[in-house]
């Protein structure tokens, strides 16, 4: 892909455990110093899986679900998360509105600087 933003979801080919990969929805939290690569979190289909109150379940029927590009009901994996290169990024999905990315910045760095115990 040539260029892509913060808080565009994408299709993204990422390792698996078996050596192989896969392609992924995920979003893209911040664009990280140096090489361009972006931090990441992983999309899901498979909602039984969120972690109340840390992941965010996007309800396909919920306001700004068809900018997203999503195609059901999915959540947000704030703990799948994924430093990943341009190179790897497959296409363009959609893009997140702007208070929930907001939403799930505030999520994560809440969680690594302590202020909310799980």
């Amino acid at each position: 892909m040539a260029q892509v933003s913060e808080g565009e979801v994408v299709v993204a080919r990422l390792a698996q455990a078996d050596g192989g990969a896969k392609l992924r929805p995920i979003v893209l939290l911040r664009k990280l110093p140096g090489m361009g690569d972006f931090l990441v979190c992983g999309v899901s289909s498979q909602t039984q899986r969120a972690v109340e109150g840390f992941d965010v379940v996007v309800d396909s029927g919920s306001k700004g679900f068809a900018q997203m590009g999503l195609k059901v009901t999915s959540v947000i994996r704030l703990n799948f998360l994924a430093t990943v290169p341009i190179d790897r990024m497959e296409r363009r999905l959609g893009s997140l509105p702007d208070d929930m990315l907001g939403l799930l910045r505030t999520k994560l760095a809440e969680h690594i600087v302590g202020l909310k115990q799980r």
